[in-house]
């Protein structure tokens, strides 16, 4: 039996960081039984938002550091351009689900909308 890996969106990490409750318990799952796994874009995002206090950023680095992180490689970056001619996706959200359908993850968002059109994608809502 294999377990499911999860790709992180940028959200869930921010409602992680302000304790929220669903995605807290989901989160201490998932670190309990695996390293989890986000975009180089959901770094770039979470750690670039300009409102961060030095505590706070320190914080949310410290958490990226479990993380394993995917780079853009050949393989993602062609389906984030097919992603892109195909519908009104989003540049970001273009390579953070390319990444989860190039290694096979299930994303872990509360921004369904955001992913809607993108076939093969598998998504969870840990609000819902």
């Amino acid at each position: 039996m294999s377990t499911i890996e999860y790709l992180i969106d940028t959200n869930i990490l921010i409602y992680h960081t302000k304790g929220s409750e669903a995605v807290s318990h989901l989160f201490s799952d998932i670190i309990a039984k695996q390293k989890f796994n986000l975009s180089i874009l959901t770094k770039i995002e979470f750690l670039g938002w300009e409102k961060h206090s030095s505590e706070g950023f320190q914080k949310c680095r410290q958490l990226i550091e479990l993380a394993n992180v995917y780079a853009v490689d050949e393989d993602i970056a062609e389906h984030a351009i097919e992603l892109k001619r195909r519908s009104k996706i989003k540049l970001a959200d273009a390579v953070i689900a390319a990444t989860a359908l190039v290694n096979n993850f299930k994303l872990v968002t509360r921004n369904v909308e955001d992913y809607k059109g993108v076939k093969g994608l598998e998504i969870f809502n840990p609000f819902k």
